[in-house]
């Protein structure tokens, strides 16, 4: 079996829920990509774009990113636009399952549109501005071993159907 179990997919989907639900379940521990950086950075993602930027922030997300999937077993929540970086990519098909969290970017606007932590999402005023990261990023996180369409299951159905297939590779 490989080793960890990655969740990606764009902001606002679950992989921080999902994972933590998965965790549990599984007995075996989990780690949130952008709260490792908010630790080791003592700010919050949205800080550290207006203090230092995108590309500082994908910098200490490539570095902290290869780290976690290269440490223990366990079950990880990369960011929105970690699965993006070719080298985490790769590092993940090596030692890794990865499912695509999957849901409608209506969903994802209804979710984001009142939360102002989301440094890409900050700006978006409409479904459209969801749409458009997500119809750049979805070629990219169709790369994942497994795409679990989420838009119209509970919590419960997403960690078993995941649960499932991870335990059958």
């Amino acid at each position: 079996m490989k080793k960890n179990l990655v969740l990606i997919g764009m902001m606002a989907v679950g992989k921080t829920t999902i994972g933590s639900l998965l965790s549990k379940k599984l007995g075996i521990s989990f780690e949130d990509l952008d709260s490792t950086i908010e630790s080791r950075e003592s700010l919050s993602i949205k800080k550290i774009f207006d203090l230092k930027g995108e590309k500082y922030f994908r910098k200490i997300e490539e570095i902290e990113g290869l780290n976690i999937i290269k440490g223990d077993r366990k079950i990880i929540a990369l960011g929105g636009g970690s699965f993006i970086n070719q080298k985490i990519r790769d590092e993940i098909e090596k030692s890794s399952f990865s499912v695509w969290l999957d849901v409608a970017p209506e969903k994802i606007f209804n979710r984001i549109k009142k939360n102002k932590a989301r440094p890409l999402l900050i700006n978006a005023k409409s479904v459209e501005d969801v749409e458009k990261i997500y119809l750049n990023r979805k070629k990219i996180y169709a790369l994942a071993d497994y795409r679990l369409d989420c838009s119209a299951k509970s919590k419960e159905q997403i960690t078993d159907e995941i649960i499932k297939k991870y335990e059958s590779i």
